[in-house]
Formats: structure tokens, C-alpha cells, sequence
């Protein structure tokens, strides 16, 4: 009897022993930060860090570079790099083929159509056309909607940027919320697909901040410090890191891409809004550091896409560039298919993303075959010494192209939702508004000076360092999960970088 009562007893003990083992190790597996914000930088360029660094101060980008991890062989792996794309690819650490983002706009069920647009909710906060958005369209899951996952969605997660799909791409789909500006207003607002109302500090911030018009936003520094200063509410507003569960907050700066657009990548102006940046983030910082603890967030900060050169600046100095219009391109290409076809019917729709449409319907009601229109097509564009490479999309595996920008078309494909035929120009050649080139610029080739982005790591558990190790966009997804002990959002192709 006495036996069998200590063997009993030793059994409950060994269990015990067991369980507290269980424990310990759910719980060191399980070892996060209690926060992680993740902020993108709308079209910075990898050299940006460099070209300005001894004019940053020393609690920003500096700041990053010497505390942080960096990663300095940061590529994007698609086309088309464009905003939409790369927040999205960013999050998931996925590509087009998969997220389903295939551009700020795609085709969907024959018509082109927005990236968040969504008809089903409304805007709150606002009754404009701006808040009808949604995260719908993303088929894939992000950071934040894994970390919401992994802790029985008890973890908060919430978007801020100007741009809608620069905060609703990157908080996800369960995000507890994702707020833009409205431009027509000058007010942070949210759709229904979160909430029924903005959260009090919300109405607070508008009362304090909004009202401004888009171009004394979208074209200022105050549109760094409105973004700053949101993304900082949002810690106080939702309490984000303040207690055991981690949080996330994403933030997008896009002052910088209006202002790349319009002044190209050299200047005055391009560089007065990255160094008001870079005060806006070490201020950032220095909150993050007294509200949530130095140490006890982890940081990320990457872009979207870079920028090319202006085309005619580059010109002044020998180096061969310029330009091409897109509305003039499809227009010309669709008079000659006319021609050739013997209709009147239009059967292209246009040129986006470097992208031909061409319009499905039309070519059936013709009883044409789309592969006999789309190589007419690609026979046509050929002509032009500017297009180095024009490519069937459905069978850029099999073309005649560089490894490289194979793979960039390929994982750029979505086979429902991107255009049919790809023109890859030569180097430093872009799309331009007219026939005038002009100060500005743009970006969405597979280029490195669009596809080379910055990526650093800072804060919880991070040692200083760098590599120059190749690391593609998706591997900052898979990075970040591996890091707080996650799973990896379920498109993502990344990988985790050693360091």
C-alpha cells in the first residue's frame, strides 16, 4: 500500500516536473518584445543613408546605423516597384504572384480597379470616396496578422500613414485599426471594415492636427511630423507595448515619395525632407525609448521602392537616359492592331506598370486569338530601341531575358490580375507625363536604383552590425517573424537573415 502510494506520489511529481519544464520552455519560446514597429520610408533610395549622413544628426538614421543591424544588399525581387506592391511584399513577405497586390491599380474581372478600393464599407471620420478601403484585396496574411495569431489575437496591431494603402496594406487584415488622411479634409480616418467610429484619440489628434490642405501635407515637412506625431497617439491611444502581450504599430512616411516625384532624386528639396526625417525619427525613438523602454521594442525601417535619376540631369553628364508616354505608347499600339485586325474596336486597354492590357473581351467578340494579338503586339513594341526586352507575361519563364529580370517578371505575375505583355526598358529610361521629361521622376522597373532599399533592425535583441550579404524584400517578413517568435505570414517566400 505504502508502495504503490509513493509510486503514485513520484508519478505526480515527475508530471509536475514535466509540466513546469512545458513551461519554461513555452515560455522562452515565446520571448518577445513589447513592441515592434515597423516603418517604411516611401521611395528612399539605399544611398540615401549615405548621400546625407553627415548632415543627419545623431538620433535618426545615425542612430539606426550605429545601434542597429544593417542590411546593405537589401533587393526588391518583382516588378512592377511601386508603392502598393512593396508595402504589401514588405508585410507578407510574399510577391505579386501571391499577395495578389499586383499594383496601386490591377485588373479585376475585366476593369481596372484600386488596390484597397473596396465598395462594401465606408468611410469613418469622413464620408468621402477615401474611406471606402479595405485590406480585402491582400490574399495573403501579414507580420501583424501572424502576431495577432500567435497570441490569440489579444496582441494590437494598428496602421498609420497619409496614404491608405501604405496603413492598410502593412497592419493586415485583422488589424484592430489602420488610419489615413483623408486629403479633401486634412483628417486622419478609418472604414468600417475596423470600426463604427474613430477611437476619442483619434477626434483628439483631427482637433489638434487636421484641417490642413494636401499640399501643405503631402508636400511638407509637416506631413513628416503629422505622420510622426500620429504614429506616436497611436502608442498612447491604444496603449501599444504596455503591457505582456506584444504589440505592432506600422508607420509609412510618404512626404518623401511627393516630394521625389516632383523634384527627382537630387536637390535641395529631396534633401531637406529626408533631414527633417530624420529629426521626426529620432524624436520618434526618443518616445519609443521613454514610453515603452529602450530595449524593449523592436524597430525595422525599409522602403517601398527607390527612385530612378532624372533622365535629363543624367543626360548633362554623358550617361545615356530618357523617357517614354505611356498614354502615347498603347495609343499608337492600338491603332495598329486596329489595322492589322481589321477593326474598330479598341483592344488595348493601356499601359500601366510598364504593363500592356490588352482587352480580353474584345478579342473574344472578335474571335480572335489573344496569343495572336498579344504577338502582334510584342512584334509591334519590339520596334522601339528603348524596349530592350517585351515579354509574354504568361510565358516569361521561357524568354530570352537575364536570370534576374526573368525572376523580377515572374514573381511580379499574377496571372488574374496583371497585365498581358511586359516592356523592360533599357537603363535609366522611364515613364514620363509627356513628351517633356521635366524636373521630376519615378520609379516601378526592376532596376537597382529602384529595387535597392534600405533595411535595418534596432532594439530588442539586435546587436550592431552589417552585411552585405544579398537579402531580397521578402526575407524582412521572415526576419522579423523568426525574431519575436512567430510564424511566417502564409505567402511568404523570405528568409530569415543570420546574424
Amino acid at each position: 500500500m505504502k508502495r504503490n502510494y509513493l509510486l503514485a506520489k513520484v508519478f505526480l511529481l515527475a508530471v509536475v516536473a514535466a509540466c513546469l519544464g512545458s513551461s519554461r520552455a513555452d515560455a522562452a519560446g515565446a520571448d518577445r518584445p513589447k513592441l515592434v514597429v515597423g516603418i517604411v520610408v516611401d521611395q528612399m533610395r539605399w544611398d540615401y543613408l549615405y548621400r546625407y549622413y553627415d548632415l543627419y544628426g545623431e538620433g535618426g538614421f545615425r542612430r539606426l546605423m550605429a545601434e542597429g543591424y544593417n542590411c546593405e544588399n537589401t533587393m526588391i525581387n518583382y516588378v512592377p516597384t511601386i508603392t502598393g506592391v512593396g508595402h504589401a511584399s514588405i508585410f507578407t513577405g510574399s510577391v505579386p504572384a501571391i499577395h495578389g497586390i499586383a499594383g496601386n491599380s490591377f485588373m479585376m474581372d475585366g476593369r481596372m480597379t484600386y488596390c484597397c478600393a473596396d465598395s462594401t464599407v465606408s468611410g469613418v471620420g469622413g464620408d468621402t470616396d477615401a474611406g471606402r478601403m479595405s485590406p480585402r484585396k491582400l490574399l495573403a496574411t501579414t507580420i501583424g496578422d501572424e502576431l495577432k495569431i500567435a497570441t490569440d489575437f489579444k496582441a494590437k496591431v494598428v496602421g498609420v500613414s497619409l496614404k491608405d494603402r501604405a496603413s492598410i496594406l502593412p497592419a493586415g487584415h485583422s488589424a484592430d485599426g489602420a488610419y489615413w488622411m483623408d486629403n479633401s479634409t486634412g483628417r486622419f480616418i478609418t472604414s468600417t471594415y475596423y470600426m463604427e467610429r474613430l477611437p476619442q484619440w483619434v477626434a483628439d489628434f483631427n482637433g489638434k492636427y487636421g484641417g490642413r490642405s494636401e499640399d501643405e501635407i503631402s508636400y511638407s515637412a509637416y506631413g513628416n511630423l503629422v505622420t510622426a506625431e500620429m504614429a506616436k497617439a497611436a502608442v498612447e491611444g491604444e496603449a501599444l507595448g504596455q503591457d505582456e502581450v506584444t504589440d505592432m504599430l506600422t508607420v509609412s512616411f510618404s512626404v518623401t515619395d511627393k516630394v521625389g516625384h516632383k523634384y527627382a532624386t537630387h536637390g535641395p528639396e529631396i534633401r531637406g525632407i529626408f533631414l527633417d526625417l530624420d529629426k521626426r525619427l529620432a524624436d520618434l525613438f526618443t518616445f519609443l525609448d521613454s514610453k515603452v523602454g529602450r530595449g524593449q521594442y523592436l524597430v525595422f525601417l525599409t522602403a517601398d521602392h527607390g527612385a530612378a535619376n532624372n533622365a535629363l540631369m543624367l543626360r548633362e553628364h554623358g550617361i545615356p537616359a530618357g523617357g517614354f508616354v505611356a498614354s502615347k505608347a498603347a495609343k499608337e499600339l492600338d491603332g495598329y492592331l486596329k489595322g492589322k485586325f481589321n477593326t474598330t474596336r479598341s483592344l488595348v486597354c493601356g499601359i500601366d506598370n510598364y504593363q500592356v492590357f490588352i482587352d480580353h473581351e474584345a478579342v473574344g467578340a472578335l474571335s480572335l486569338s489573344l496569343d495572336e494579338v498579344k504577338q502582334a503586339a510584342i512584334d509591334w513594341l519590339k520596334r522601339d530601341p528603348q524596349y530592350a526586352y517585351v515579354v509574354d507575361l504568361e510565358r516569361a519563364m521561357c524568354a530570352t531575358l537575364p536570370a534576374p529580370v526573368r525572376e523580377r517578371l515572374v514573381n511580379g505575375y499574377h496571372r488574374l490580375r496583371s497585365g498581358d505583355i511586359q516592356i523592360v526598358l533599357n537603363p535609366a529610361h522611364y515613364e514620363t507625363g509627356g513628351d517633356d521629361i521635366g524636373r521630376g521622376t519615378t520609379h516601378g522597373v526592376w532596376n537597382p536604383y529602384d529595387s535597392h532599399i534600405p533595411f535595418i533592425l534596432m532594439g530588442w535583441h539586435v546587436m550592431p552590425g552589417s552585411t552585405n550579404a544579398p537579402v531580397t524584400i521578402n526575407d524582412i517578413a521572415a526576419t522579423v517573424c523568426a525574431m519575436i517568435h512567430v510564424q511566417m505570414p502564409n505567402g511568404c517566400i523570405g528568409n530569415a537573415v543570420a546574424f
